[in-house]
């Protein structure tokens, strides 16, 4: 096992807003219940642009990144269940099985491993330095680094074979919102369904609506662009919500004439909350908010809710780490997914600061970063 620090590259924020750069940083080896872990390959989540804006926490230097695929480097002395080349995703929630929440059956937020939202391991330290300093990250590791160490408890092994591009996306944001239609929405069949926001998150809940036998899948964006490959996802029809003085609830009512069963909310956008369960049927309604913004109180209408509607939060989408990603995963692999569809831009790490020029080109859906 290796023992020694490695000077590896390593994506750095130093400070909320600043624009990010490469950096030279030391990697600890793992402790008795770790890994170090080489990345593969890894990709931009809107969480990442929000981190930099202070979200989920504000302690810097961070290093940036959540989604990803990597292979293990290196273990610590109490691993049994991985070992050295094993590919792993990281996950940012884990899966005891035993808690009060892992037993219910009605939530994937592990009471023993929950979402750290700290930028530190779970025994409150880091095992990132640069220049002498603590290294925060986002949630439970820095995928945005060659080299990273992570709590065996936030990974799941996968398939060597699987495409590592896809097996990117699905590490958080895709089957984000495949659970969210899935596990949080449970849709039922024949039933109706909007999604906010067609990012890969929001195609995701269309691909999550579709394998739940929705009749009627309709995609909300303001960028028309995304009409056709919202279609490749199984979306039945489209709503273009740039439209001056009407709300994407006002758009979504008069396209059904009472509102959908079922509303995905993946943008995160304030006013777009309120409008997700206006969105949907008086008395019967349900919507789910999966994206999430970096305002953490917003304003919200509360007629929407009193006339019987249901909203629900959601972190993953409801998907179990150990129980569900495994199905995303062969699904991947059986290529149930157009996950090519996502694929649309790619950058060198050591050019990471174009992602997030690449990400406003209205053709851009997901950036993959290559290692």
């Amino acid at each position: 096992m290796s023992t020694a620090k490695q000077v590896i590259t390593c994506k750095v924020c130093w400070g909320a807003g600043e624009p990010v750069k490469v950096e030279e940083i030391q990697v600890d080896p793992p402790k008795a219940t770790e890994v170090r872990v080489k990345m593969l390959c890894s990709s931009v989540c809107h969480t990442d642009i929000s981190s930099l804006k202070g979200f989920p926490h504000n302690q810097f230097p961070l290093a940036l990144g959540h989604e990803g695929i990597g292979v293990v480097e290196s273990i610590g002395d109490e691993v049994t269940n991985l070992k050295e080349g094993d590919f792993i995703l990281p996950t940012y929630i884990g899966e005891c099985g035993e808690c009060e929440n892992c037993v219910s059956g009605k939530t994937n937020l592990c009471l023993t491993h929950p979402v750290r939202l700290t930028g530190l391991m779970p025994d409150n330290t880091s095992r990132l330095s640069v220049k002498g300093q603590t290294l925060y990250h986002v949630l439970s590791c820095a995928t945005w680094s060659e080299y990273v160490v992570v709590d065996i408890n936030y990974l799941v092994k996968v398939d060597p074979t699987i495409n590592l591009a896809y097996a990117s996306f699905i590490s958080c944001g895709f089957s984000t919102g495949y659970g969210a239609s899935w596990k949080e929405a449970d849709i039922q069949k024949g039933s109706t369904v909007a999604v906010f926001g067609l990012g890969a998150v929001g195609l995701g809940a269309i691909s999550g609506a579709k394998m739940m036998g929705a009749s009627e899948i309709i995609g909300v964006d303001k960028n028309v662009m995304k009409k056709e490959i919202g279609e490749a996802f199984g979306m039945t029809h489209f709503i273009h919500s740039n439209v001056p003085n009407k709300s994407a609830s006002d758009l979504v009512n008069e396209f059904t004439g009472r509102g959908v069963d079922y509303c995905i909310e993946c943008t995160g956008v304030a006013p777009l909350l309120t409008q997700s369960l206006e969105a949907t049927k008086v008395g019967t309604g349900k919507a789910i908010a999966v994206g999430m913004g970096v305002e953490l109180v917003v304003p919200f209408g509360l007629l929407g809710i009193q006339f019987g509607r249901t909203l629900k939060g959601s972190v993953l989408g409801g998907i179990k780490t150990k129980t569900d990603i495994a199905t995303i995963v062969n699904k991947c692999q059986k290529e149930e997914f157009p996950l090519q569809e996502l694929y649309t831009h790619e950058v060198p790490l050591v050019d990471i600061g174009k992602a997030f020029e690449l990400l406003k080109e209205p053709n851009c859906v997901k950036v993959v970063i290559k290692m």
